[in-house]
């Protein structure tokens, strides 16, 4: 039975390049990737587990730049779309 390729030693050229990331580099990445574009906000702003993911991967990045207090300010929002205890706000363009 073959074994597959990642098995003693070989490596996908997708984990190669991952290794030469910090994580720090990895969880901006991921942060960038679930943040809400200005195209995305008006269908997404309401979505508890987009928003929810959006602060927790943020959360995540203030970890690693040793600030705590921010983290947990991301960590709460994070609860709090999940809980049901925040809420999106209005959009600013249309209270213009």
């Amino acid at each position: 039975m073959i074994k597959p390729a990642t098995v003693q030693g070989l490596q996908s050229p997708l984990q190669s390049q991952l290794q030469d990331l910090t994580t720090l580099d990895l969880a901006q990445a991921l942060a960038e990737r679930l943040t809400l574009t200005e195209g995305d906000w008006h269908r997404l702003k309401g979505n508890r587990l987009v928003r929810s993911r959006e602060q927790a991967a943020a959360a995540l990045v203030f970890l690693l730049l040793d600030q705590p207090e921010e983290a947990l300010t991301r960590l709460q929002q994070a609860s709090g779309w999940l809980d049901r205890s925040l809420s999106a706000p209005p959009c600013p363009d249309h209270g213009r």
